[in-house]
């Protein structure tokens, strides 16, 4: 099976049902276990990127939060959302097909504090310097979540 024609495949029948050009194949010994187009236009969740629906299928699939026996097929290079999301699940490798600066004359996600070609910069500088406003109000009952977490799970 030609899990790259695959995934470009689930992309365009995404594009041509009014959604956005990325997709995700979750692939196990040779079998795609789950599989997503980028859903966020359809149902107006900004969080509903192809990868993370992907894997979210998969680790129900499997019953794991984790898809190290896995291998990963996405269209794009990855947002930062769905790179911490691949990170977090650590499947065995990735496999994306093609980049932001070839694909960028024809599609452009740009939103108040997100554009690509800066984004990733923002993560390097310290929090008050970032654009989204981001203000700490902390609290030393929060920690006790944490605390409770540990008592019951060692």
């Amino acid at each position: 099976m030609d899990f790259v024609k695959q995934t470009i495949e689930l992309a365009m029948n995404n594009v041509e049902q009014g959604g956005r050009p990325f997709a995700t194949l979750v692939v196990r010994d040779g079998e795609v276990i789950a599989q997503s187009a980028n859903q966020a236009a359809q149902t107006s969740d900004p969080t509903a990127h192809a990868e993370i629906l992907a894997i979210r299928e998969a680790c129900r699939t499997l019953g794991t939060e984790n898809l190290t026996d896995c291998d990963i097929y996405i269209l794009a290079s990855p947002c930062p959302m769905c790179l911490g999301a691949l990170y977090y699940c650590s499947p065995r490798q990735v496999f994306y097909i093609t980049t932001r600066e070839e694909y960028v004359t024809w599609y452009r996600d740009d939103r108040k504090y997100f554009e690509l070609e800066n984004f990733y910069d923002e993560f390097a500088k310290p929090v008050e310097q970032r654009r989204l406003p981001m203000i700490r109000k902390a609290d030393p009952d929060a920690l006790k979540v944490y605390q409770r977490w540990q008592a019951l799970n060692g």
